[in-house]
C-alpha cells in the first residue's frame, strides 16, 4: 500500500491561538526577556494578533526575535516549556483539529506537525498530540546558548521542501497526502500534496481556497488533549528540518505584557465546516 501522511500547521490551525503567545508569562517568569523588550515587540504583536503579518512584516519579526533571544539558555527554554506545557497549551486545542487528527490516524495516515514555531515548543506539543513526526524552526546553539541564527526557518517555502524530505523519508506518495493551514504564507505547504484544506483562513487563503477549488473549514471549539489523546511510548521522529528554535515566545511575551499594561491602566489602548477525511466522496478522503 502507498503512505500517506496528514501535515498540519500548529498555530490557529491546531490549536487555538499561537504557540508562542501561550508561553508568554512561563518566558516572562523564568526571566528570559525583561521589560523593556517586552514593550517594544509590544505594539507588533497586537497588531499581529488581529490581522496577521505578511513576508515583509514576517522578516522584520523574524530579525527581531532572533536578535532578542540571542545568549538564552537551551535547557532554561526546554525546562520552562516541559513544566508549563500542559497547563498552558492543554485546553487550547480545536476539538474539529482533533477529530480530524484522529480520524486520518485511523485512516493508517501518518501526523506531521509542520510550524514556524520553535522546536521546543512544538515537539512537546506534537507528543501531545501523538503526531508522528514534527517540522520546526531551527536555531543555532553554541556551548548550550542560542546565538541568534537560525538554521533552518520553517517558513513559506522551506516549508514545503520539508515535507517533499520527509515524504521522501517516510516513503509519502505526496498526491495521496493532506494539509491543513490558516494562513497564506502556508500555499506553497497546500500546494505541494493532493489533498489541501484551508482552516481559520486569513483573507488572502480564503481568496487563494476559492480560487483554487480548496475546501474551508472552520474550527471553533478548545478542548483539552490530554481528554483527547495519550502520549506515544516515545519522543515523536525528527525529520530532516526538525529543530530547535525560540524566538517566536518573545512575540507571545509581547503581547501577553501589553495586555497586562492596558488592564492596569498603564497604556492606552490600540484604537466552515467540510466533508470528513476518511469518506471516499469528500474532497478530504
Amino acid at each position: 500500500m502507498t503512505r500517506a501522511a496528514a501535515f498540519f500547521d500548529l498555530d490557529k490551525t491546531v490549536i487555538a491561538k499561537s504557540s508562542a503567545l501561550a508561553f508568554g508569562r512561563p518566558f516572562f517568569h523564568g526571566g528570559l526577556i525583561n521589560r523593556r523588550a517586552v514593550l517594544k515587540t509590544a505594539y507588533a504583536q497586537f497588531v499581529f494578533s488581529l490581522a496577521g503579518a505578511d513576508a515583509q512584516q514576517m522578516e522584520r519579526l523574524r530579525a527581531q526575535i532572533t536578535a532578542m533571544c540571542t545568549g538564552w539558555d537551551v535547557a532554561t527554554v526546554h525546562d520552562i516549556v516541559r513544566e508549563t506545557l500542559h497547563d498552558i497549551v492543554d485546553p487550547l486545542v480545536y476539538a474539529e483539529a482533533a477529530d480530524l487528527i484522529e480520524e486520518h490516524r485511523a485512516a493508517g495516515r501518518e501526523i506531521v506537525i509542520v510550524s514556524s514555531s520553535g522546536a521546543e515548543m512544538v515537539e512537546p506539543i506534537g507528543e501531545m498530540l501523538g503526531a508522528d513526526r514534527v517540522v520546526a524552526t531551527r536555531m543555532v546553539t553554541v556551548e548550550g546558548r542560542y546565538t541568534g541564527e537560525i538554521e533552518f526557518y520553517a517558513y513559506g517555502e522551506n516549508k514545503a521542501a520539508a515535507m517533499r524530505e520527509v515524504a521522501a523519508e517516510g516513503g509519502y506518495d505526496l498526491a495521496d497526502c493532506y494539509a491543513y493551514s490558516d494562513s497564506v504564507t502556508d500555499l506553497p505547504m497546500l500546494a505541494a500534496i493532493g489533498h489541501p484544506t484551508a482552516v481559520n483562513p486569513d483573507r488572502g487563503l480564503r481568496k487563494a481556497a476559492l480560487e483554487h477549488g480548496w475546501p474551508v473549514l472552520q474550527f471553533s471549539r478548545p478542548v483539552s488533549m490530554r481528554a483527547r489523546f495519550s502520549a506515544p511510548s516515545g519522543p515523536v521522529v525528527t525529520g530532516a528540518a526538525m529543530g530547535v528554535g525560540v524566538g517566536a515566545a518573545v512575540v507571545g511575551l509581547a503581547w501577553y505584557a501589553r495586555h497586562r499594561a492596558l488592564r492596569a491602566g498603564m497604556l492606552a489602548p490600540v484604537g466552515l465546516p467540510g466533508p470528513v477525511p476518511g469518506r471516499r466522496r469528500h474532497r478530504g478522503a
